[in-house]
């Protein structure tokens, strides 16, 4: 990909903030970011999410708003809430600038932005241009990974524990651990890719884009992401006590080294389910949210890269 540029030092930042959900942690960090943001004379303005529902509508606002001041968009959240502003802002071809606020915040640390709201805001000050590769599945983008089979009930219980004790890594952890010890049932599907189609079962399929997820998690296709590929890592059939065994690998980097794992990297891939409830379509996570998606399901590299506004001292 090209390399990095710089925005104009003018630029207006729309900045689209989950701080009207009214938590404290949000609150602070918008008066982070306005207090950065004035001191520098920076034109911005705060466009607020009340509530889930308002996500699109919003996201879509500042994009707009941004094509027609020639300024950038700005998302302050979670890979989750980054995730539907992409969707907004690919079309457009504008930058886009993030200050992380989520529990594992992957597109942010895989770029070098600092995962404090006053040193993220500070960077976008003297931010470079970075062209960064966007996953698709169907129509729906993704920075991180999207996924199907066993990935979505672990984001859903996930979810739901979080909602009860508290959005910590050691609550998503401890879900993620009740998730696997429930009997999971096998997905029949027929996968097509470069290297030809296969009919197979499988409790789970992930489909990486994020670097630093594939590599804290020992998956060699790391590198492949940053070539234009994305990364398809298949489960073979496992009973439960497997599949714990998997998730230990996993936090010890050595996923890619069990042989009860396929992986390969893809510039295209199909994915039909041949069985269960084909009508509704199947059941996705796409950056740790869940969509009901139709079939088939298409895995690609969008044709545009997004325009990611990166610490001038980042590689």
């Amino acid at each position: 990909m090209a390399a990095a540029h710089a925005l104009a030092p003018d630029a207006p930042f729309l900045i689209v903030s989950n701080a009207g959900s009214g938590s404290k942690d949000a609150r602070e960090a918008r008066q982070q970011i306005e207090a950065v943001l004035s001191a520098a004379h920076r034109p911005h303005e705060f466009l607020l999410i009340d509530n889930p529902g308002e996500l699109s509508s919003v996201a879509k606002k500042a994009a707009d708003a941004a094509v027609r001041s020639d300024g950038a968009i700005v998302v302050a959240g979670g890979d989750g809430t980054i995730n539907a502003v992409v969707q907004a802002v690919l079309p457009t071809r504008r930058p886009l600038g993030i200050i992380p606020q989520g529990t594992f915040n992957y597109s942010s640390r895989a770029h070098g932005i600092p995962l404090d709201a006053t040193e993220a805001t500070n960077a976008l000050l003297t931010a470079r241009l970075k062209p960064v590769q966007v996953g698709m599945v169907n129509d729906r983008a993704f920075l991180v990974n999207a996924s199907l089979g066993l990935y979505p009930e672990l984001l859903q219980d996930r979810e739901e524990y979080k909602r009860q004790y508290g959005r910590r890594r050691s609550v998503a952890m401890w879900a993620g651990l009740k998730t696997l010890l429930r009997e999971h049932r096998q997905l029949l599907v027929e996968v097509e890719h470069e290297q030809g189609s296969e009919t197979l079962f499988t409790p789970s399929i992930f489909v990486g884009n994020n670097a630093l997820q594939l590599e804290q998690v020992g998956i060699e296709e790391a590198e492949d992401v940053k070539r234009q590929r994305l990364a398809a890592v298949i489960v073979e059939p496992v009973g439960t006590l497997e599949l714990l065994w998997l998730g230990v690998r996993g936090m010890l980097g050595q996923l890619g080294e069990d042989e009860r794992i396929r992986n390969f990297p893809f510039r295209s891939m199909t994915v039909r389910l041949l069985s269960g409830a084909k009508k509704r379509g199947i059941k996705v996570a796409v950056d740790g949210e869940i969509l009901w998606c139709k079939q088939p399901l298409t895995f690609h590299v969008a044709e545009h890269p997004l325009s990611l506004l990166t610490p001038a001292t980042a590689q």
